[in-house]
């Protein structure tokens, strides 16, 4: 099958690189983030917006690593980004432990 030189958007064929490299790409875009200082624009625009807070624990509080943290680790990064999204101020501190201390830098 032969695809349109053109699209309804414009000239589709000529604008996609047919093997992207996806290294790259990332590489560019991360050297772009850092740049930018996108996270801590992130978080500096939500300035005065509701706040969310999720206290983080260690990360193997109760052992050695094992599949069963892959879930903690996923909700630890889904559930902060979320709220994110959602307008809410979220200071991503790490270091809170199970006992309720909090690292020094922060008291």
């Amino acid at each position: 099958m032969t695809y349109p030189r053109e699209s309804a958007f414009g000239p589709a064929a000529d604008s996609v690189t047919p093997s992207p490299r996806f290294p790259s790409i990332e590489r560019d875009t991360l050297d772009f983030w850092e740049r930018d200082d996108t996270f801590r624009a992130s978080i500096a625009q939500r300035e005065g917006a509701e706040e969310w807070v999720f206290y983080d624990g260690p990360p193997f509080a109760n052992g050695l690593p094992h599949y069963g943290h892959l879930l903690t680790g996923y909700a630890k990064d889904l559930f902060p980004r979320f709220q994110t999204m959602r307008g809410k101020k979220v200071d991503r501190v790490f270091g809170w432990d199970t006992h309720g201390c909090r690292p020094s830098s922060r008291r």
